[in-house]
């Protein structure tokens, strides 16, 4: 089972020397979610990439609306509630 950490607003844990292992869909769906957050607190602070941004994939795969900063919010939010009910 896949142990995530969060501090602060951040959306990943610090480095450490833990083992990361997504071993189910549903670790996989999380880590998932918390690379696009991590993606869209970068466009957030200005940081573009090639492609389809953060901000416009999870506003497709989960109907959120709104400005990058209020996605931001309301996708962190889905996240803690996954990963709450993954480590439940």
């Amino acid at each position: 089972m896949a142990h995530f950490r969060e501090e602060g607003r951040n959306c990943y844990s610090k480095r450490t020397s833990e083992l990361l292992v997504a071993d189910t869909p549903e670790d996989v769906n999380i880590f998932r979610m918390i690379a696009l957050c991590g993606a869209l607190k970068l466009e957030l602070l200005g940081m573009k990439s090639r492609g389809p941004s953060a901000y416009a994939i999870i506003k497709r795969e989960y109907g959120l609306r709104g400005n990058k900063q209020s996605v931001f919010d309301q996708f962190k939010a889905i996240k803690d509630q996954a990963k709450k009910e993954r480590q439940q």
